[in-house]
């Protein structure tokens, strides 16, 4: 394999069809296919339609694709880039995966139906050569393999793409034990020149990297929340910009992720990390459990932790008050803590600002990034090798404007190690023998490797140049009160 041209996107859902768009937005020819529909739409039977026309056969796929052109924010680049995709079943068109180079399963979330398409529509239909990959968001790559026959297996492995595929930088990709590593490099290049994607190498671990710190970080939200007696709104006032992380912070963003979508993670997470020091954390928290049976699924269903209504022709924002089950105005909540860090621009800077301020913002604050941390710190080596594709793994998937070990350095591990021995709480015990994660020195970047001990470059792709190095190592050649050359 030395290109690829042409893609089968296996799975017409929001995020295959999104796909689809982005790989024709990196002018892919990609194929399109899902399922059969087994009854007919009111529309169809108007129109005279059977379940043997085509245009019903491709109903779900052709569905897909019309709504990826009308979706905000817009999956393709120009509209006219969905003429590159073409739309298909999995009962008639699976034989055309034959003249694509890689093929992209991102069917539902269930592993025995991804190992039953895998093995019954793909393997016989493969070009000899061809990449296989799933997007799953945390299932088992070496369990997924073993419904492909033994001589394609080394060309599969996960490709996780996030939500929405074109805007989210992230790309986590998981090989499994008989993954050729040539597959991998191959891959990893492909999608980091050709698509865009930050990679980021995981582990075959439940929820791999992302979502593992990500939906624990959430969860402990919630638990703090209902600890300190705080209200959903209060908790994303604190866990957003102001602590060096999204404006959608906690709630928001399951909203965008889909409040069912993180129930599943957590239950996929509970019941497969039996080992996990934290893994009650994980279990499915009953104000989630309750969201989800009511259809308060976020974004989806217009309805999650915040409600977007029209009133007298203005948008008006509710939160949801877990106490009562309704929704409440928004209070737009203020700590003397969050208004004196918006004044900060450096997000290092902010985050000390509010950990260090002992107001109720300041002391949830703390609570949540100290045991995200720690329970971060101790994933290594179990779900990554290096603090390097953690850190990029939550800035490119979770949009946090520094990574965890990041955050340590930010705060100074010493006085983090202090503060939490302080509070009684038990850390890794390699925290204490590290002064910072990463150092700049003669013009090179170095992360420390808590595996081996000591430190390694952190090596930059070809091709781009890291503008904290240059800042560090440089001067300023010409300044305008908007601008900054580093030289």
């Amino acid at each position: 394999m030395n290109r690829i041209d042409k893609v089968a996107v296996l799975g017409a859902g929001v995020m295959g069809a999104s796909i689809a768009a982005h790989l024709a937005n990196a002018g892919l020819k990609v194929i399109l296919l899902d399922i059969v529909p087994d009854t007919l739409t009111e529309d169809e039977s108007n129109r005279g339609l059977a379940l043997s026309d085509t245009v019903v056969r491709n109903r779900y796929a052709a569905k897909g694709l019309r709504d990826a052109i009308k979706s905000k924010p817009a999956a393709f680049y120009l509209a006219d880039y969905s003429t590159l995709v073409e739309t298909g079943n999995f009962d008639d068109d699976m034989a055309k995966i034959g003249d694509c180079d890689w093929v992209l399963e991102v069917v539902v979330e269930n592993i025995d139906i991804k190992k039953k398409l895998l093995a019954e529509k793909v393997a016989p239909n493969l070009k000899e050569g061809a990449v296989i990959s799933s997007n799953t968001s945390g299932l088992s790559v070496n369990e997924m393999v073993k419904a492909l026959p033994d001589d394609v297996r080394r060309k599969f492995l996960a490709t996780h793409f996030f939500n929405p595929p074109r805007y989210m930088r992230l790309l986590e990709i998981v090989p499994c034990d008989q993954t050729d590593p040539a597959t991998v490099e191959f891959m990893s290049g492909f999608l980091s020149e050709r698509v865009g994607k930050g990679i980021v190498y995981a582990k075959d671990t439940p929820n791999f990297i992302a979502n593992r710190i990500g939906v624990y970080s959430i969860s402990n939200c919630i638990r703090h929340m209902l600890d300190m007696g705080l209200t959903v709104e209060q908790v994303d006032t604190i866990a957003g910009v102001a602590t060096a992380r999204p404006k959608s912070a906690a709630f928001r963003t399951s909203d965008l992720v889909g409040v069912d979508t993180i129930a599943m993670v957590c239950e996929n997470s509970y019941n497969t990390l039996v080992d996990d020091e934290e893994r009650e954390i994980f279990k499915v928290p009953d104000i989630i459990k309750k969201m989800v049976k009511e259809g308060l699924l976020g974004e989806k269903t217009g309805k999650g932790f915040y409600r977007k209504e029209k009133v007298d022709g203005k948008s008006v924002i509710s939160y949801y008050d877990y106490n009562t089950g309704e929704y409440k105005p928004s209070e737009k909540p203020k700590f003397a803590s969050i208004q004196g860090a918006k004044m900060v621009d450096d997000p290092q800077a902010r985050l000390r600002a509010v950990i260090t301020s002992d107001d109720k913002a300041g002391v949830f604050a703390w609570k949540n990034i100290r045991d995200t941390l720690i329970y971060t710190a101790r994933r290594i080596p179990e779900i990554a090798d290096d603090v390097v594709n953690i850190d990029n793994a939550m800035k490119w998937g979770y949009n946090w404007e520094i990574g965890p070990f990041e955050m340590l350095d930010a705060l100074g591990v010493p006085y983090f190690v202090k503060r939490a021995t302080e509070d009684g709480v038990k850390i890794p015990e390699f925290l204490r023998n590290v002064e910072t994660f990463y150092k700049i020195e003669n013009g090179k970047k170095y992360y420390y490797d808590v595996v081996e001990g000591g430190y390694k470059d952190v090596r930059a792709p070809q091709g781009q140049v890291g503008l904290e190095i240059i800042k560090r190592s440089g001067g300023v050649a010409e300044k305008t009160p908007v601008a900054l050359l580093w030289i």
